[in-house]
């Protein structure tokens, strides 16, 4: 059954974000249930009755209508939706990475936005270390795709008419190492990619970055990062200073940048973690041995946000004690989970439901008002960011929901995406360890280990020896063909499909090789190079392209290259294997030294509970 929507006679401040929904879904509405919208004060959600007349939404906050809009798309029956839901949360967000290769483009953050708002997400970040302009500062953000004022402008525009706040999200101290690859930055750094705080050079920089990263917004608040900062005062500030505490360098650049915010009229938040790293013993996070000076709590500034993230813990309890210990620092915590779309080429998204439903359990549980989802792109920002989606739609239960039951998230995420949620989890078992985990108890990358670990060599083979995948792939593959097949939002499933299909081919492909090598059976290695070996090439050039497809769909063309670069190396690598095993079958040379080398397994951990970088599994040769 589909809504009618008048847009003339809806309220005022809902008719923007409505024509932007309507245009997004136009089979859904149409001739059908009148909608009618009434604002209340009294709420901090959504009320809706189905009554002879239509559908009625009561709603507390704009946000709250999107939300029963996103809900009543996904029912089942039009006929018999009555509900109510409260918000445990002033602030439901997501982050989105913005600075590892991939920056979205302004329709896709639209596109993002729309989802957010039928979900009930009222805040975004677009985390962008340097990819926002600087006037003055050429060099920052240099042929990376970096946004214009104008372009954040139009995005934020479209994100007020949605009810949502757009929060700009940079760097400050940290994970600068993008612009210290320029000579005009380098007498800036201290040590990695960590920014010089004795040098007031440093800081007319980041009164720049603070004003331009801050004017397109309307928002009054600004997160200005600051995690994983472990080489403050570690580089030229040692060499000039000596040996300085890193908890006192770290308060005391924190106080000078809430200065800088508040002559600007920003309230900044900061990412918690390298206050509990630097009072560590160990310099670990979530190290339960950590005990702050006495005192300490006290200097730290009350007028800056702490950001509580934690991406890895399933139990309740973690998080609970994690809360308390920021509130310790006299400190009220914004809690951050994960989508775990980082260092892979596919959400986590099994692993994604066990985290976000722990942690917002725990954060509902201690009265914690605010928290986002973040979606972070390291390693080159492979996985889809869509595949995130359903990890959001959960997050976005714990918000509203009295009793999360998964069957009415999957109702949901078909209101606010327009397709199937099972197709996407389905495509997380590119990374499950067949036959010993449903995906709740790994966080592996095992299908960028496969994918781009160099055939001849076979480095990552010892670590999955026990597992036989090749069928397990070719069945997923076929599975997610399938879904894909339904059009809509579902046709980025093209993209697993496309990497399975690849991997159903190179799993055993250089064991086999290798056999059949040391056997010296020459008709076995000739079936393998013109059967399984010439169609993995195929199947890998097919992925590229639809991986290149989906990039310039999402994302502006800026990091694509890094990307090309790694299937060029793929392919011209799979070229050369078919070269070498040739010149052996014909003779030309007399043996293969890469197949008579035997890989040897070298992750000592269980290997559901790690991830490997690109770099890694490419080559055993370290390269600087």
């Amino acid at each position: 059954m589909k809504l009618s929507v008048k847009l003339q006679t809806a309220p005022a401040e809902l008719r923007d974000g409505l024509a932007a929904i309507v245009l997004d879904f136009p089979d859904r509405f149409g001739t059908g249930a009148p909608m009618t919208f009434t604002a209340d004060s009294t709420l901090h959600g959504p009320r809706v009755s189905r009554t002879e007349a239509g559908v009625h939404i009561n709603y507390g906050r704009r946000i709250d209508a999107y939300r029963a809009l996103g809900r009543l798309l996904g029912a089942d029956d039009l006929d018999a939706v009555s509900f109510e839901e409260t918000c445990r949360f002033d602030t439901l967000g997501v982050m989105i990475d913005c600075s590892r290769n991939g920056v979205l483009t302004v329709a896709t953050a639209k596109d993002f936005l729309r989802r957010c708002a039928l979900m009930g997400i009222n805040m975004m970040h677009l985390y962008t270390e340097d990819t926002y302009e600087v006037p003055g500062e050429p060099f920052f953000g240099y042929m990376r795709g970096r946004y214009t004022y104008d372009e954040l402008k139009e995005i934020d525009d479209y994100a007020y008419a949605l009810g949502i706040e757009m929060i700009p999200c940079i760097q400050t101290l940290g994970h600068l190492d993008q612009i210290f690859q320029w000579p005009a930055y380098r007498e800036l750094q201290d040590d990695d990619g960590v920014l010089l705080t004795a040098d007031e050079r440093t800081y007319a920089l980041l009164e720049k970055m603070i004003s331009a990263a801050s004017a397109p917004f309307r928002s009054r608040r600004i997160n200005i990062g600051m995690d994983e900062s472990f080489g403050l005062g570690r580089g030229r500030h040692w060499k000039a200073h000596g040996d300085v505490s890193q908890l006192e360098m770290l308060n005391d650049h924190i106080r000078r940048m809430r200065d800088i915010c508040a002559a600007r009229g920003l309230r900044p938040m900061i990412w918690g973690d390298m206050y509990f790293c630097f009072a560590s013993p160990s310099i670990e996070y979530y190290d339960s041995k950590t005990v702050f000076p006495e005192g300490f709590a006290e200097r730290i500034p009350k007028d800056v946000d702490l950001v509580y993230w934690d991406y890895y813990h399933g139990d309740v309890e973690f998080y609970e004690e994690w809360i308390d210990r920021y509130r310790e620092l006299g400190c009220e915590p914004l809690f951050s989970c994960s989508a775990w779309t980082h260092v892979r080429l596919w959400a986590a998204l099994q692993w994604s439901f066990k985290t976000v439903s722990a942690g917002m359990t725990a954060a509902r549980g201690k009265g914690v008002r605010e928290a986002m989802i973040s979606l972070w792109g390291d390693d080159g920002t492979e996985a889809d960011y869509y595949s995130a989606l359903p990890a959001m739609q959960l997050f976005a239960e714990f918000g509203y929901a009295d009793e999360v039951d998964m069957e009415q998230v999957k109702r949901n995420f078909r209101g606010s995406c327009g397709a199937e949620m099972d197709g996407f989890v389905e495509a997380s078992k590119i990374d499950y360890f067949a036959f010993r985990t449903d995906g709740t108890e790994s966080f592996s990358n095992h299908s960028k280990w496969l994918l781009y670990q160099d055939l001849m060599l076979g480095l990552m083979d010892p670590q999955l020896e026990d597992f036989d995948l090749r069928a397990y792939y070719s069945e997923l593959a076929g599975e997610l063909e399938s879904a894909a097949e339904r059009g809509g939002l579902a046709e980025r499933l093209r993209y697993p499909a496309a990497i399975a299909r690849a991997l159903s081919l190179k799993t055993h492909l250089r064991r086999d090789l290798r056999a059949a090598y040391l056997a010296g059976d020459k008709a076995r290695l000739r079936e393998l190079a013109e059967g399984d070996l010439a169609s993995l090439r195929k199947s890998v050039d097919a992925l590229w392209k639809c991986y290149r497809d989906m990039w310039l769909a999402t994302f502006k063309p800026f990091g694509l290259e890094v990307i090309e670069q790694r299937y060029g190396g793929l392919l011209a690598r799979l070229e050369t294997a078919l070269y070498r095993v040739n010149s052996y079958l014909n003779g030309e040379i007399a043996e293969i030294p890469e197949l008579e080398q035997e890989p040897l397994r070298f992750l000592p951990q269980p290997v559901e509970h790690v991830w490997v970088p690109y770099r890694r599994v490419t080559t055993p040769s370290f390269i600087k």
